[in-house]
């Protein structure tokens, strides 16, 4: 299965305006064969416009849309190798679920359809409910009904348009289970388009985050979480405290910054910007990768960590872990995730402590480009 391209969706090209708004720039795009694919974005990122063309719902500006070596770009959505999964759910209210799920089947005239509605039922564990209507199932039922009526017409590709946004926390993380159970299982292309990032890491195996109509930045949900390229994806995916450094000088494979009159060390496969004695670097660090420790016991903090100091100003007790925001010569608002296990309760505000990590838990990014960029185009999207 891993040469056969016939499901693969490449866009080249594509981009969509409406009148002088550009909702998608030229975007190039291959979403491999058999791959759990997400896009990823705030609302009016250009996400779903994306789905849109894909499925032919809406018609690109330019650019072309190909699943293998059809171009679909002209063909309209029916005529099109694609099914897709509403928010919605869209289940015809007067229909049971078998029917629902074997609509499909009917309209396109075949005669023998229980051994594949079956089946189909048994893949998303609705078998026992084939009798019942919609209304007498749960949402997350519902949503496994509406994924089943799609699978069965066999699509080379799945798309999913926000398809848990209706259901609650709890029924949502279950869902993404499951939803990645069955893409494992069927082995179809899936691309679902989500604003939530855990549901992007916990579904997909590439994520394309999306920011004012463009892909700000592809990959793994691991790579993309720690090695962001831009500060909006680092703070799309998660949290992240930036410092404004200046390089000091390399040593090694390292490079040494100033910051706030001390010194801190990022590893130089990890930065993302010139690297020139006296260049500006944004450092980040991850609020969970940071260890708090009280200024009174700052001499057992072992040598080669990258340390700041500063002052605790807020926290918030949160079952797992507590959250400190602590006061900090070379960031104001520093966040600091630390884990209740053994806690030092002189860790409370108004305390004087150290914050410091490894420095390869470290990334750089180019500060100019950044903070002219990164930061005011996630702030407006």
């Amino acid at each position: 299965m891993t040469n056969d391209t016939s499901g693969d969706v490449r866009l080249s090209g594509i981009t969509k305006t409406y009148g002088s708004f550009t909702a998608v720039h030229p975007l190039d795009l291959t979403v491999p064969q058999g791959s759990f694919f997400a896009l990823l974005g705030a609302s009016g990122c250009g996400k779903t416009t994306t789905l849109r063309m894909i499925a032919g719902l809406e018609e690109p500006t330019g650019g072309t849309v190909h699943l293998g070596d059809q171009d679909v770009t002209a063909l309209p959505p029916y005529k099109r190798p694609v099914n897709t999964v509403f928010q919605s759910y869209a289940l015809f209210p007067h229909l049971d679920i078998f029917e629902n799920v074997a609509f499909g089947l009917r309209r396109r005239g075949i005669k023998s359809v229980k051994k594949q509605v079956e089946e189909m039922l048994d893949l998303v564990q609705l078998g026992e409910q084939a009798r019942k209507k919609p209304h007498q199932l749960s949402g997350g039922q519902q949503q496994r009904v509406a994924v089943a009526r799609a699978l069965i017409n066999h699509p080379k590709v799945l798309l999913l348009d926000e398809p848990l946004g209706a259901l609650d926390l709890k029924l949502r993380r279950q869902m993404q289970l499951e939803l990645k159970r069955i893409q494992t299982e069927v082995g179809i292309t899936f691309i679902h388009v989500t604003h939530d990032q855990e549901e992007a890491m916990t579904m997909a195996d590439t994520v394309a985050v999306m920011n004012a109509g463009r892909v700000e930045q592809l990959g793994s949900p691991t790579d993309l979480y720690e090695n962001p390229r831009t500060t909006f994806v680092a703070n799309f995916l998660g949290t992240s405290n930036f410092i404004e450094a200046e390089v000091d000088a390399r040593s090694g494979d390292d490079i040494v910054l100033k910051a706030g009159g001390g010194k801190l060390v990022l590893p130089g496969a990890r930065c993302g910007a010139p690297t020139s004695t006296g260049g500006k670097v944004l450092v980040g660090v991850r609020p969970e990768k940071i260890s708090l420790t009280h200024a009174d016991e700052a001499g057992e903090i072992p040598e080669g960590r990258n340390r700041i100091t500063g002052k605790i100003a807020d926290s918030s007790f949160i079952g797992v872990s507590t959250q400190y925001v602590v006061d900090s010569p070379v960031c104001p608002d520093f966040e600091v995730y630390a884990q209740n296990i053994d806690r030092d309760p002189r860790l409370v505000p108004g305390a004087d402590v150290v914050l410091h990590w490894n420095p390869a838990h470290t990334f750089g990014l180019d500060a100019a480009q950044d903070i002219d960029a990164g930061v005011d185009e996630g702030a407006a999207s």
